[in-house]
């Protein structure tokens, strides 16, 4: 598919399928997260893969938003591994977690996955319940699967606002 009806096409699908997500494309998907860029070349991210009864039971414990998702991505990063911006007060983790997780949600468009960025939710009770090591921190949850008869994305998908209304020439 041509980039630019990826990110037109591409919504947030609120009702899954049960059909699971194939492993070659699940690959490709977590391939365009690798290959996302990062400050420094750091790659602090860690993307945990959810497929079995007892993970997803972890997930559905922390928020209402899996829909029925077959697969939950979760994109998480080294907090003890980040580029520190001059100033100080931020750092590379959250953009660099952003940039990899906008990679596969991309990716699984470009394969016929329907995907859902999930941050409804307490990071801090998910990476609990997860036993992530306490060095990491989730940035996010991302349903993978396909589209349940009858989903679609919202009325409004379609509507944006005039370049001029969001872009400032300075």
């Amino acid at each position: 598919m041509e980039f630019k009806e990826v990110i037109k096409r591409r919504y947030s699908c609120k009702k899954y399928s049960g059909r699971q997500v194939e492993a070659e494309k699940l690959s490709s998907i977590l391939e365009a997260g690798r290959l996302a860029p990062t400050a420094k070349n750091l790659q602090e991210q860690h993307v945990y893969v959810l497929q079995s009864a007892d993970s997803l039971a972890k997930i559905d414990a922390v928020t209402p938003c899996r829909y029925g998702a077959p697969t939950v991505v979760v994109v998480a990063f080294d907090k003890n591994n980040v580029f520190t911006y001059p100033g100080g007060k931020r750092d590379s983790g959250v953009e660099d977690a952003t940039i990899v997780a906008t990679h596969m949600i991309l990716a699984a468009a470009d394969e016929g996955v329907d995907s859902c960025w999930i941050n409804f939710l307490d990071p801090e009770k998910l990476a609990q319940v997860l036993g992530l090591p306490d060095n990491e921190e989730v940035l996010m949850v991302m349903d993978l699967g396909y589209a349940a008869e009858g989903a679609g994305p919202l009325p409004n998908h379609e509507s944006r606002k005039d370049l001029s209304e969001t872009v400032m020439h300075m």
